[in-house]
């Protein structure tokens, strides 16, 4: 990937950054690799002394290297106070917006919390940029709130959505596909174009909009692609039901330029920290709004998704003679897709869960998020390797689709498992090959 060009010192911003979780720390980074003098805040001491010796609290291909490059050239430092950051040009939230308890809405106050505790601080005129995500109407609150802590017009809000893939977060960080700008003034929109000038420099659309338009551009985003996979799934279940073959149908779907390929792979569908809360929120919106066929229609894409993984445990069921109880259980995979170790609302994690509930004695192996899964969940077994965790087995379910298990060969487990049973949770597999090698394969 080529890097954009860090800024010379002149024209070097002082950043702040407050939160230090996935978007958070990516964000600072990137911040410091484009030459900008970042400090990044959180509340948390433990995780900013990770963070301060180069150490990652969470696992990103190619963001460890960057950020030892960025504190070890002095431009990128961490604080657990709001007070070493409130000289900065330009103040950047990042904070979580997880599902509130009990609700479909998304909890917002650590939102709430870092623009206050940064009104309440900063001494020159500055703007305060939101990049959670959050409902449509948060920046105008946020911004009368600002207003009548700091003093009149000195402390601007703008929001600045973020669009990082886990997995992908470098690459999407410095050579995103489009910079969003919801602001108020020619002010704030001037800053903005400046901390992210290299970028713009190198050809990256930017859309200035209001901020109800940029707060609703990722959450629509995700809805939307949820909505494809959801899709998918749907049209999987009336293939099975008529005999079709639902990845040629993806695929013949996915040669319409209208249409596409990407985000048309069926199987046990989707999780992770956003796609499930974004369109959750989205639908509270709806709600709110008294728009029901709208909140119907977001709500579907929400419920197609989730019986999959009910669909999964009942292949998996009949593949073993009807019931889990005092059968032993192979889960290949527990982050919600490869190349990260997130396993928030994980569906490999649900299914393995749900399997052991049922008697099951699961095992699982996943390349980097077995740590993240025994946090939560240590009375699941995990295993060092896919030959170790298929030991013995009467099942084997491929739950997340890493590379390795693709790519696994049927006849190195097939002298280790107890039944050749094998459940590709996400179509990867090749059918005939495992067939060939006498395994009862089901998709």
């Amino acid at each position: 990937m080529k890097m954009p060009r860090p800024l010379e010192a002149p024209d070097r911003l002082r950043v702040s950054v407050v939160g230090t979780g996935y978007l958070g720390t990516t964000h600072a980074v990137s911040m410091a690799q484009l030459g900008h003098d970042v400090v990044a805040m959180d509340i948390e001491q433990e995780k900013i002394a990770m963070l301060s010796e180069c150490e990652l609290p969470f696992f990103e291909p190619g963001l460890a290297e960057l950020l030892r490059k960025c504190v070890e050239v002095g431009r990128l430092r961490f604080t657990s106070s709001y007070d070493d950051v409130s000289e900065a040009d330009i103040h950047f939230v990042c904070v979580g917006t997880p599902q509130l308890h009990g609700s479909f809405n998304a909890d917002l106050r650590l939102v709430e919390t870092a623009f206050t505790e940064l009104a309440r601080r900063v001494t020159r005129p500055t703007i305060i940029v939101g990049k959670s995500t959050v409902p449509a109407g948060t920046a105008l609150r946020m911004a009368d709130a600002v207003r009548d802590l700091a003093g009149g017009g000195q402390v601007e809000v703008a929001w600045n959505p973020e669009f990082l893939r886990e997995g992908h977060a470098v690459e999407d960080a410095l050579q995103p596909d489009r910079l969003i700008f919801g602001v108020k003034s020619p002010r704030a929109e001037r800053l903005l174009r400046a901390v992210y000038r290299p970028i713009i420099e190198g050809g990256c659309p930017v859309m200035v909009t209001d901020y109800a338009t940029a707060e609703l551009v990722k959450v629509s985003a995700n809805t939307f692609l949820a909505m494809k996979i959801s899709f998918i799934n749907a049209m999987a279940q009336i293939c099975e039901a008529t005999g079709a073959a639902v990845l040629p149908l993806a695929e013949a779907l996915g040669y319409d330029d209208r249409i596409g390929r990407r985000f048309l792979s069926p199987g046990l569908g989707f999780g992770g920290g956003c796609l499930p809360k974004d369109v959750r929120a989205l639908y509270a919106c709806a709600t709110d709004l008294g728009l029901d066929d709208v909140a119907t229609f977001i709500r579907q894409i929400d419920v197609i998704n989730l019986s999959r993984r009910d669909r999964a445990l009942t292949l998996g069921r009949e593949l073993l003679g009807g019931s889990y109880a005092r059968k032993r259980v192979c889960v290949l995979g527990a982050a919600f897709k490869p190349n990260t170790d997130d396993v928030r609302d994980s569906p490999a994690l649900a299914v393995a869960v749900a399997a052991h509930r049922e008697g099951a004695q699961v095992v699982m192996h996943d390349p980097v998020a077995m740590n993240s899964a025994r946090r939560i969940h240590p009375e699941i077994e995990y295993a060092d390797t896919v030959v170790t965790a298929a030991r013995e087995v009467d099942l084997v379910m491929l739950l997340t689709d890493w590379t390795d298990f693709e790519e696994m060969d049927p006849a190195l487990l097939s002298g280790v498992v107890r039944s050749r049973n094998v459940l590709d949770g996400r179509n990867v597999l090749t059918p005939e090959r495992w067939r060939s090698a006498g395994w009862t394969y089901r998709a």
